[in-house]
């Protein structure tokens, strides 16, 4: 038995029989349980992760993705391993672990074909005109 959904909101369909009795008991495929987390996001990160549509996507090595989950980092170029677009320079980006899984979302500060250029290289390796930070951690928002 399951234990009771203690805080959070059920989104359940009506024609199950005994639905509500269900879903506050916690039971397995009532609906969709939307849970409470104690991390508040400005209506900007809320617009970058959650409302403007992608352009393109960000493949990360294991060290980036765990970098920017676990310290909360900007993303260089030096974790980036693949760029797929096509986007423009400030245009949002998936951003995926090595397995292809999307954890975050961003804003890049390269355009793909430029991204693409830069991917991999270390920050002393980039040209002098070029952004040392592929997406800036004010720019970015991790799912996950």
């Amino acid at each position: 038995m399951t234990a009771p959904v203690r805080e959070g909101a059920v989104i359940a369909g009506s024609r199950r029989p005994d639905g509500l009795v269900d879903a506050v008991a916690g039971a397995a495929g009532v609906g969709t349980t939307v849970r409470p987390h104690d991390r508040r996001l400005s209506a900007r990160k809320l617009w970058i992760g959650f409302a403007v549509e992608t352009a393109g996507r960000l493949t990360v090595d294991d060290g980036a993705r765990k970098a920017l989950i676990e310290r909360g980092v900007s993303l260089l170029p030096a974790g980036v391993r693949s760029v797929t677009g096509p986007f423009g320079e400030g245009d949002a980006v998936e951003i995926c672990g090595p397995g292809g899984e999307v954890f975050a979302r961003g804003l890049c500060r390269y355009s793909s074909d430029d991204a693409a250029g830069v991917a991999g290289r270390r920050s002393a390796d980039l040209p002098d005109e070029a952004p040392a930070v592929m997406v800036h951690r004010d720019d970015l928002v991790i799912l996950s």
